[in-house]
């Protein structure tokens, strides 16, 4: 097997309840009363995009969709906006998730931050379009640190997977 060049060391296979923990505690950070800054971080949209370029087969549109509705609900927003953004976002991860794996983390973060800016976008022109004032330039911060956010997310999302070192030499994995 050909390993990807930004890939160190083989992984073991991601376990679905740790895959479903983690898009659990995103969500239920996104929840958590932080104050209603424009500037604040997208936990859901993070994760997902990891799992969507790390796992494409288990975490797909429709449960971005999904997520995003229970978002919709949660901030009591358009129904539909969070959930067409993470759709669109999810769309893209997986459409890129090739090409991003074979990079190291800093090429990734300059691939996944345009997705963040176009899923901020979507939200936003939907926000305008039903009326809503323009909460500021300070928007544009969010998908900057949640893209600056990716290495730290894909060193603890993939920390369950990594293999213990093997002292034995004689084999070659």
């Amino acid at each position: 097997m050909i390993m990807p060049r930004g890939a160190g060391q083989l992984l073991l296979p991601v376990n679905p309840v740790f895959l479903w923990f983690s898009l659990l505690l995103a969500m239920a950070l996104n929840l958590m009363p932080l104050g209603r800054y424009a500037a604040m971080p997208d936990f859901i949209a993070l994760v997902l995009v990891f799992w969507n370029v790390h796992q494409p087969r288990r975490v797909g549109i429709g449960w971005a969709f999904v997520f995003g509705l229970l978002m919709d609900v949660h901030e009591g927003a358009l129904l539909g906006q969070h959930a067409l953004s993470y759709s669109l976002l999810s769309y893209f991860a997986i459409a890129l998730h090739r090409r991003v794996l074979g990079f190291g983390w800093g090429a990734q973060l300059l691939h996944v931050l345009p997705l963040f800016f176009i899923a901020q976008l979507v939200s936003l022109l939907i926000r305008l379009l039903a009326g809503d004032a323009f909460p500021g330039w300070q928007l544009a911060l969010a998908p900057l640190i949640q893209a600056l956010l990716w290495p730290v997310a894909s060193w603890v999302l993939l920390a369950p997977q990594r293999r213990p070192p093997d002292p034995d030499k004689t084999r070659p994995l």
